[in-house]
């Protein structure tokens, strides 16, 4: 959905747009016109929207333009004579491998890779600027075979592009006298197709003069336009996705089956037994969760800070759970360029609402008075922080030139988004949350704590919380993977439904953890169960962050300084969003928990 087919007919003019220079070393894009190719005479910017700027993509026209289903050879586009800036910008771009991503009718430009006979093809998004050798001599690409793949409708006249392919080689170009109007080269004519390799390659180097030129071919192909973007999403390994999700599957099965034995023997057994002390004397003597009853509604420490971030988390669900809707319908393919970003920007912004809701009605249970106060951290917390980690990163890729840098106009209209629909929204979701009655405990609070025995090492703050993140990120691992994969090594991640089965099994193990780690505290009379419930499960993203600087050094080859700060950056970002969403699972999990047993229970 959202993209429609468009037919040409023979000698119809195609345009080749040019997209943004990428590097997987660098994670730093720049503008295609950065480097010293050949201009059109207006260079027009064609982002469609938000999440396109957000992303870097600069989509510009180029020299490029071909007729549909007209074979052209050797066909010369421009010379240009690079200055020392030039090349040196050229080189700078070759070593750190640098691809040019063109598009042709929305589909990115890819290069076959050599492959064994009879196995499927494999291709590379984009191609590379140039290479260097073993005589640290660097060669400029300066030459392109096009390949444009088109299938016909037999009916009618008309036919539709579903591929777009490139080999690009390096040519020294030899030529009489130079005559802009009419440029000629005697290297190849308009009868020889160009054989990479055959020729002498172009060196970069200051004062050299380098002529661009081209051919292109149509050919007929099977391909029909609803799979021609099968391509790019050809994943070698959903294999990998299928063993990890009933890998996952296996895990919470487990430990649900376990989870529900435990909870409903020991659970049925203690309210049972509750609930026939009838004698005085029995009743003096007990022990375990009852005991505190006349605690554990006690509000916590900083109640206004969780409340705070428990709304963050239920704004960053609703965020989740319907942008993962529209993915599955498949709103958001890679086909429909930053819609991802977009559609998750957006949705932030109004899940506003939610959040004020809920911090409201949370604030008010634990008999809060300054609601404004605790409306106004709602909305400016969690935001506020990801947008000043955000805005140091793209001085960070301001200051190295890059086309990723959000322009100034994009930062502006993000902050209206913010403070002119979401903080808003956030009120009117805090003042309808506060006219709401207040949530009635099932007991009654003590007027003085009790004292909390002396506990094990195994029931400590930090062991617990520590423990209970593991299994919620060994449930989502494998599928992080494939996540950090497309966004720091260029490949398009379209999985989503994988992507949402492995969010279910994110909540299950979140809820079923906590709520078990839970039961044992109460159990060993330690009352103070809030905030360690929301911490329980956000620790997950302790070990996400860990396993960021694993992949870092793993996986990736950056070098640069600034595009590791970047990657961290990002990742921090990501580590604290993943915090906030499953520490608001597991506290929901255990509320809604606690509430329930000690509603059953008959206390005098």
């Amino acid at each position: 959905p959202g993209v429609a087919p468009r037919d040409f007919q023979k000698d119809d003019d195609l345009q080749v747009k040019v997209n943004k220079l990428s590097s997987i070393k660098t994670q730093l894009p720049y503008d295609y016109y950065f480097l010293d190719y050949c201009k059109p005479e207006a260079i027009k910017n064609s982002a469609e929207n938000l999440g396109e700027v957000l992303r870097g993509d600069r989509i510009e026209n180029s020299v490029y333009n071909f007729k549909m289903r007209r074979d052209e050879s050797c066909k010369v586009v421009c010379r240009t004579k690079l200055s020392a800036e030039a090349a040196k910008n050229f080189r700078e771009k070759i070593d750190d491998e640098y691809r040019v991503n063109m598009i042709l009718d929305n589909l990115p430009v890819v290069v076959p890779r050599q492959t064994r006979e009879g196995s499927q093809p494999i291709f590379d998004h984009g191609y590379r600027v140039g290479y260097k050798l073993k005589d640290d001599k660097y060669y400029i690409n300066n030459h392109l075979s096009f390949k444009v793949l088109y299938h016909e409708d037999l009916n009618s006249p008309e036919a539709r592009i579903v591929g777009f392919h490139v080999i690009p080689s390096s040519i020294k170009h030899e030529y009489g006298a130079w005559d802009d109007k009419n440029p000629t080269v005697q290297t190849c004519n308009a009868n020889t197709k160009i054989t990479p390799g055959s020729h002498t390659p172009q060196e970069v180097a200051p004062d050299a003069y380098v002529v661009f030129s081209y051919d292109v071919t149509f050919e007929s192909s099977e391909i029909i336009w609803a799979s021609r973007w099968d391509v790019y999403l050809l994943s070698s390994d959903s294999q990998i996705h299928w063993f990890s999700i009933i890998n996952s599957l296996m895990i919470v099965l487990f430990l649900s089956g376990m989870i529900a034995m435990i909870m409903m023997r020991t659970l049925y057994k203690d309210i049972a037994n509750y609930n026939q002390l009838d004698n005085q004397e029995e009743a003096q003597e007990e022990t375990g969760w009852k005991l505190v009853h006349g605690d554990a509604f006690r509000p916590p420490v900083h109640s206004g800070l969780l409340c705070v971030y428990v709304g963050t988390g239920v704004q960053f669900f609703g965020m989740t759970v319907v942008t993962m809707m529209f993915a599955l319908l498949g709103f958001l393919s890679p086909a429909n360029r930053g819609g991802l970003m977009t559609a998750m920007v957006l949705l932030w912004v109004f899940m506003g609402v939610l959040a004020g809701y809920t911090s409201s009605r949370l604030y008010k249970m634990f008999k809060g008075t300054e609601w404004k106060k605790i409306t106004l951290k709602t909305a400016f917390m969690f935001p506020g922080i990801i947008f000043g980690v955000f805005f140091v990163l793209n001085a960070l890729i301001w200051g190295e030139k890059s086309s990723g840098a959000v322009p100034f106009g994009t930062m502006f209209a993000l902050v209206l988004l913010w403070f002119g629909i979401s903080v808003p929204l956030v009120f009117v979701g805090s003042f309808l949350g506060f006219k709401q009655p207040a949530i009635e405990d099932p007991v009654k609070t003590n007027k003085i704590p009790r004292q909390i025995p002396e506990q094990a090492w195994y029931l400590q703050p930090a062991f617990s919380i520590l423990a209970g993140g593991i299994l919620p990120f060994g449930a989502v691992f494998i599928e992080l993977f494939f996540i950090l994969t497309s966004i720091w090594l260029n490949q398009f991640y379209y999985i989503f439904g994988f992507l949402f089965i492995v969010f279910v099994i994110l909540l299950v193990t979140c809820a079923e953890i906590t709520i078990v780690l839970c039961y044992f505290q109460l159990c060993s009379e330690d009352y103070h169960w809030w905030w360690r419930a929301y911490l329980t499960a956000g620790s997950s993203a302790l070990y996400l962050f860990a396993y960021a600087i694993f992949y870092f050094f793993n996986k990736l080859e950056i070098t640069k300084l600034v595009s590791g700060i970047l990657y961290f950056g990002y990742m921090l970002i990501i580590s604290y969003a993943f915090f906030v969403l499953t520490g608001t699972i597991g506290f929901y999990a255990c509320f809604w928990f606690v509430r329930k047993i000690y509603a059953s229970v008959k206390i005098d």
